[in-house]
């Protein structure tokens, strides 16, 4: 199978990763792939699209119903991007905790290694355990820094007050996920300070957006407190790296303002649009015009394009 970069400046010095997008965010939110896909280059990384990449696939209902057949697809998943010897980044956190899951389970145990491989011989794979998966915000961290986001902010948000929600997939369970301090976690803060803007924390900050749990009355208490906390900080929007919190949110608390009889609502939007209007470009280029629930102060102060970019 082939591997071709796109979307990207040719930068000898680039780092070049293999890009899982997975599949809730070609489907359903493109405009996010299409902010990944325009401010990543300006950080220095070489997207390379893989051919053949699924859906991961679900760490939750899928991995419940059939384990095995779980992580045989996640384990092929895999073994494409260590066929073309690269490295895998994420933009989905769902993703990230399934591949980074089926690697941890295969490193450690080479008995269901095999297992995996005999299926795998089937499609004439073979999983040998080389390659390494990351979520982008972790990639940029680790391999690319806060400096370079400073760097390549053309139009600092400055005054602009952001609240925070990391989700769970990213951080839990930790020693998998090996991210941040799963209670205390910084890394979004310092993202969204790199882009001038002002990190805020509200009482909920690490629940569960409840995207997954079966009971619907807890899902929209879980939904109804969160928005509640977000809102009494009076934030401008809402920032997230995964698209299915995003979801939630986008939706959710249009339900929850009628539920509750009261303005919940607190706009939503995935990191790389705001590093994309902190870049310069529009809030159309970016997508943040195709949201249910419009970041209303942010598009009218950076909802137009900057005329070098």
């Amino acid at each position: 199978m082939s591997a071709t970069t796109t979307n990207t400046k040719p930068n000898s010095a680039a780092k070049r990763v293999a890009f899982f997008p997975g599949c809730l965010i070609p489907i359903r939110y493109p405009h996010m792939e299409a902010a990944l896909r325009r401010t990543l280059p300006n950080l220095g990384i070489e997207i390379v699209d893989v051919d053949g990449f699924t859906c991961c696939p679900d760490p939750i209902h899928f991995k419940a119903a059939d384990k095995l057949s779980w992580l045989t697809m996640a384990t092929r998943n895999l073994c494409l991007a260590e066929e073309q010897g690269l490295e895998i980044f994420t933009c989905c956190s769902g993703c990230t905790a399934t591949l980074s899951e089926a690697s941890d389970l295969l490193a450690h145990d080479e008995e269901l290694r095999g297992r995996i491989n005999e299926r795998l011989k089937r499609i004439g794979k073979h999983y040998k355990g080389t390659t390494r998966v990351r979520h982008v915000v972790t990639l940029i961290r680790d391999e690319i820094g806060l400096e370079k986001v400073k760097s390549s902010v053309k139009r600092p948000l400055e005054g602009l007050r952001i609240a925070i929600h990391y989700g769970c997939h990213l951080l839990k369970p930790s020693p998998i996920m090996n991210v941040d301090d799963p209670d205390n976690p910084v890394m979004m803060e310092n993202l969204v300070k790199a882009i001038g803007a002002i990190p805020v924390r509200h009482e909920e900050w690490i629940l569960c957006c409840g995207k997954s749990v079966g009971d619907g009355k807890i899902r929209q208490e879980m939904m109804e407190t969160l928005l509640s906390s977000i809102k009494d900080k009076e934030p401008d929007c809402l920032c997230l790296i995964c698209p299915s919190c995003f979801g939630e949110f986008d939706v959710g608390q249009i339900h929850a303002t009628r539920r509750l009889n009261r303005d919940v609502k607190t706009p939503a939007a995935y990191f790389f649009q705001l590093l994309g209007l902190a870049q310069g470009f529009s809030a159309e280029a970016v997508g943040l015009d195709r949201h249910r629930v419009k970041p209303e102060k942010v598009l009218e102060y950076y909802g137009s394009a900057l005329a070098e970019v």
